[in-house]
């Protein structure tokens, strides 16, 4: 008796398990990037692909382009730049990034002289949301794109007036 209780318990779990799995991976569009272009020469290409989500229209992305490198107590910056082009005959957009890797920051006084490593990126962008499309980035080969998903405040807020 106990082991058949045992036994009804483990399947119930493992259905649920593989439903779960199931599940998550359901949560992707299919993934198309071959009518991109090839990276060309010291460039590679990289893609975000975003989950299925509610309300895609309230939800933006943010992304950045950088690198992590040893830093001493300055802010700093990624020089260079991002250009949005769109691929012809598609209607979609790609992102190509300019940059030599060099850094630029503020010249403040670091006492301790310590460096710690900081990923330092290029002026980070906002984009709409779109789990049917990837964002697709051509960044030279020593650099990586990070993203963060921005949402809205559950509540509106309203302005003061003076």
């Amino acid at each position: 008796m106990k082991f058949s209780k045992m036994l009804i318990t483990g399947f119930v779990m493992l259905i649920g398990v593989n439903a779960f799995a199931q599940k998550k991976t359901a949560k992707y569009e299919k993934l198309e990037i071959e009518m991109f272009p090839k990276s060309k020469e010291g460039y590679k290409q990289v893609y975000i692909q975003l989950p299925v989500a509610k309300n895609e229209n309230d939800l933006k992305v943010e992304f950045f382009v950088g690198t992590e490198k040893m830093l001493d107590c300055n802010n700093y910056f990624l020089m260079g730049n991002v250009k949005t082009q769109d691929l012809q005959g598609w209607g979609y957009n790609y992102y190509e990034v300019e940059s030599k890797g060099e850094v630029g920051g503020t010249l403040m006084a670091c006492l301790d002289k310590k460096t710690t490593k900081k990923f330092v990126s290029l002026q980070p962008e906002i984009v709409r949301y779109n789990s049917k499309l990837p964002l697709v980035f051509y960044i030279p080969k020593d650099l990586e794109v990070r993203y963060r998903i921005l949402r809205p405040d559950t509540s509106m807020k309203k302005a003061v007036q003076k």
